[in-house]
């Protein structure tokens, strides 16, 4: 049976080789986007750094009993950038899929190592730090970091090691290192920001930076907005090492960075397990939005994302959107490339599941997520007040009352979601609190 559909799913996508080559796009937009989710004004280019974190603890070799191992921890990072026009946009070849063998070409609007476009009146770029799921890769969310990337941003998307698809291991080592790895991501921007001669000197400001986490990226993004852990998680520790990260502790007040500014947590995992508790996210202090499907079975959503919003309470602000009937991967994955839909031999089932939803396109998500990520960040990296009329909204899309002139003006009655055609706003709830 594996075999038959193996060889229905091939005959599907290879039947035409030259629409193939089209395929896998990353940047699309639909006709009925929200307006915010349009592609900015600026060109991008793409280029992957090398970084090395040193003396870590090397989680997959803690023993117990013995010292905990240490190495230097290597980091992959994809930096997209506003960009002088490059000319024509590069593929990028030999991503991995779901499966960690399958390698695909995906379609963008980057081109690869152009120079900088400097920011206008000798000002810096923000910075966005983008962080995957277990197991994901630096191209999962690639759909949003292109797009704030045309919007005068500078992106930095992380392969974590000993999580990605070709490489991933215990979980112990993706619990412990993170919200260390995007301090450290965020250190390391910082640093090169700062040096003369690299691509990256005085492009952007790491005093201004966002992180922007799905699944486990989520987690790792609670815990870097302040997000402490409960003595129950310790359970998922390895020799006390996530520890690290325990509410209360010296080590988890220091990780908590003032150069972060806002956090986008998409379908963060961990209170599905109790690893936060009304105590711990009380250390959240920073403004927050989350992102999540209502039938989320992998981090879920009463018992996971919403109860996580709810418990924010010290946020300054703090928001919720939700995808009614979506499941874990509401917003954050890229639209499932072509090849996932063959049937992988090693996972004895297509990965298309891996980025897709049942119920909502995936295009549709994404252009959903890069609206409300152009208002949140708008407002809280730039200072662009106006980005509230796109956050400040009635709860239900649904219960928005479309009421417009023949002019175009709004009516007294009109409640309708900011930025969506009439029609358009369906399926959403979006949540708002601010600190008690």
């Amino acid at each position: 049976m594996l075999k038959a559909l193996m060889i229905a799913a091939a005959i599907v996508v290879t039947g035409n080789g030259m629409a193939l080559a089209q395929e896998n796009r990353i940047d699309l937009i639909r006709p009925d986007a929200p307006e915010l989710a349009v592609q900015g004004e600026l060109a991008v280019g793409v280029r992957t750094i090398e970084l090395t974190n040193p003396g870590e603890i090397d989680i997959l070799k803690v023993a117990a009993g013995k010292d905990l191992p240490t190495y230097d921890r290597p980091l992959t990072v994809e930096v997209w950038y506003p960009a002088v026009d490059g000319g024509a946009p590069t593929p990028y070849e030999g991503v991995y899929l779901r499966d960690g063998e399958t390698q695909v070409t995906l379609h963008g609007r980057a081109t690869r190592d152009v120079e900088p476009k400097p920011a206008a009146e000798g000002g810096a770029y923000p910075l966005v730090i983008i962080s995957h799921g277990y197991p994901g890769n630096r191209f999962l969310l690639s759909h949003l970091a292109e797009n704030l990337a045309t919007k005068g941003y500078v992106v930095a998307s992380i392969d974590h090691t000993d999580s990605t698809y070709i490489d991933q291991g215990a979980f112990g080592s993706t619990l412990v290192n993170r919200a260390l790895d995007q301090k450290f991501v965020l250190n390391e921007m910082a640093r090169l920001a700062e040096e003369d001669g690299g691509f990256l000197s005085g492009l952007l400001d790491a005093g201004n930076t966002a992180i922007i986490g799905y699944s486990m990226g989520g987690y790792g993004a609670v815990i870097s907005a302040g997000g402490g852990l409960t003595q129950a998680a310790m359970e998922f520790s390895v020799e006390k090492t996530l520890a690290v990260h325990l509410a209360g502790s010296e080590s988890y007040a220091d990780l908590p960075d003032e150069r972060v500014k806002a956090v986008i947590a998409i379908a963060p995992w961990g209170m599905n397990r109790d690893l936060w508790d009304a105590e711990g996210l009380k250390g959240i202090h920073k403004p927050i939005f989350y992102m999540a499907g209502s039938a989320d079975d992998v981090s879920l959503y009463e018992d996971g994302t919403k109860k996580i919003y709810e418990m924010s309470v010290n946020a300054p602000e703090r928001y919720l959107l939700t995808f009614a009937d979506a499941n874990h991967n509401a917003a954050g994955p890229i639209p499932a490339p072509v090849e996932s839909w063959t049937v992988s031999e090693k996972l004895g089932r297509a990965p298309f599941d891996h980025y897709a939803d049942a119920v909502w396109d995936s295009v549709r998500m994404n252009n959903i997520a890069q609206h409300f990520a152009t208002a949140f960040l708008g407002k809280h990296l730039k200072g662009d007040a106006s980005m509230s009329d796109y956050l400040d909204l009635v709860e239900d899309a649904a219960a928005g009352v479309y009421a417009m002139n023949e002019d175009g003006t709004e009516k007294p009655e009109h409640t309708y979601w900011n930025g969506f055609a009439n029609r358009t706003a369906k399926g959403l709830t979006l949540m708002h609190a601010t600190s008690q």
